[in-house]
């Protein structure tokens, strides 16, 4: 699971901006559709095209958009309380956190079948 406190630094890669290049699993930082200034970190669980179950069923992520939840879904705001976020709105993927020392490692972006990671 991923679990980034707000004073860890992590590495940001960039790359995946050129033409939207993300995948189901990536971790990303995005700016919150509802305070733009507020940055957020999230998992990306669904991708523009792809149905998500909610409790009013299944929802299509729409074009240019894509789903984001923490892996803490008890208590995460994430897409099931604002919705899909446009893909414009993410700064990039994280892949390593690399500070503080104790915690230095690879972010880890596979997703297990209950929509948690490993």
């Amino acid at each position: 699971m991923i679990n980034i406190p707000a004073d860890d630094y992590v590495f940001l890669e960039k790359f995946c901006l050129d033409k939207y290049k993300f995948s189901h699993g990536d971790v990303v930082i995005f700016s919150s559709p509802t305070n733009y200034k507020e940055r957020c970190v999230k998992r990306i669980v669904a991708m523009e095209g792809d149905y998500i179950s909610n409790v009013n069923g299944a929802s299509k992520v729409p074009e240019g958009h894509c789903w984001v939840e923490g892996d803490n879904s008890a208590s995460s705001f994430d897409s099931r309380s604002f919705g899909p976020i446009p893909l414009g709105l993410i700064h990039g993927r994280v892949t390593h956190v690399i500070w503080p020392p104790q915690r230095m490692r690879k972010v880890d972006r596979r997703i297990r079948e209950d929509g948690l990671a490993f």
